[in-house]
């Protein structure tokens, strides 16, 4: 029965796996937390822009910026998404 149960072993998953296996899965948590807030922060700049800056060149840098922290926070995500079985 114990030579069943260790050849076996490759069915049941590791506790955890991915780029963020180092951390705690509190912190974890929290990495995901600050990527939803960077996606959220981006969205609102870009609507901002859309609604109050009438200059081409500003509103182009801004969107820019916005672009940029929402790709930030999307890696951010899929990091914690690779890490999930944990």
């Amino acid at each position: 029965m114990q030579n069943l149960l260790s050849s076996m072993n490759f069915l049941t998953l590791q506790s955890a796996r991915g780029p963020l296996a180092s951390m705690h899965a509190l912190d974890v948590m929290w990495v995901s937390f600050y990527s939803i807030g960077a996606m959220l922060l981006s969205v609102l700049i870009v609507g901002l822009t859309r609604k109050w800056v009438n200059n081409g060149c500003l509103s182009l840098i801004l969107r820019l910026v916005a672009f940029v922290i929402f790709a930030i926070g999307s890696i951010l995500m899929v990091l914690v998404v690779l890490t999930w079985p944990n």
